[in-house]
């Protein structure tokens, strides 16, 4: 089986938003979690998706997910203090479904532009490898700053990449490496893969699409409200070229 789990539990405070949390911003007529939902309830391998979300907005989720007719969201359950946290709350529920050989996929809630083809590679990259993590290589020079104002270090861009989401992980492997956290006294790794690496574990990369942003920053939502603009207006026109208009 293939499950999902979405973390939701952040206020999205580099949005600057702060009526809403990014992940309920309405985008060309539905929240972008919504937006983000579809892509993997649409996918037919996907068997089940847990979100991990705002403990005050479950309610109001639930309703979204009424109201936009979104199939396949089984559970949702309290976010925690952080990401780590939020992504551990909804992994232990989709272990009471699991077996330790089933694959779960990791992802914010604030990935809309998710593709098929995407969710595909990385549920066969899980299932061979155990571990999978879509990267777009580096386009740009990477300099190193203890501080934040000066830097003596630049490091080879032919060798960073940028990670995406969704992670992909057998829950064997997942579940090892959160108990191992707790273990270690590891409390808010940036990623589950950020988590393996200090863990000692290697990661299996894969291509990843440029498109598939994380929405955090206005720009981002700007550039997120431009493409469904660009969509919208692609249709328009067909619909105009189709009777002659």
């Amino acid at each position: 089986m293939v499950h999902v789990v979405i973390f939701a539990g952040g206020v999205g405070a580099r949005m600057k938003s702060l009526d809403i949390p990014k992940q309920f911003i309405n985008v060309d007529g539905k929240p972008i979690i919504i937006r983000t939902l579809e892509n993997f309830a649409a996918h037919p391998q996907i068997d089940d998706i847990v979100v991990s979300c705002l403990a005050d907005k479950i309610d109001y989720l639930w309703d979204l997910i009424a109201k936009f007719k979104t199939p396949k969201v089984t559970s949702i359950v309290p976010g925690g203090e952080n990401g780590h946290k939020s992504i551990h709350n909804g992994l232990v529920e989709v272990q009471k479904n699991s077996s330790p050989n089933d694959i779960v996929l990791i992802c914010d809630g604030v990935r809309p532009l998710i593709t098929h083809q995407l969710i595909t590679d990385c549920i066969k990259t899980a299932e061979r490898f155990e571990t999978a993590v879509p990267v777009t290589p580096s386009i740009d020079s990477v300099l190193q700053s203890e501080n934040g104002q000066t830097c003596c270090k630049s490091l080879p861009r032919k060798q960073m990449y940028i990670t995406q989401a969704p992670q992909g992980y057998t829950m064997r492997k997942i579940m090892w490496a959160h108990d191992e956290a707790e273990k270690r006294g590891i409390t808010n790794p940036i990623s589950s893969g950020e988590l393996l690496i200090e863990l000692g574990e290697t990661l299996h990369i894969f291509k990843g699409e440029r498109d598939n942003i994380k929405v955090t920053t206005p720009e981002d939502l700007e550039f997120l409200r431009s493409r469904y603009y660009y969509k919208s207006f692609k249709n328009f026109a067909k619909e105009e070229l189709k009777y002659g208009l």
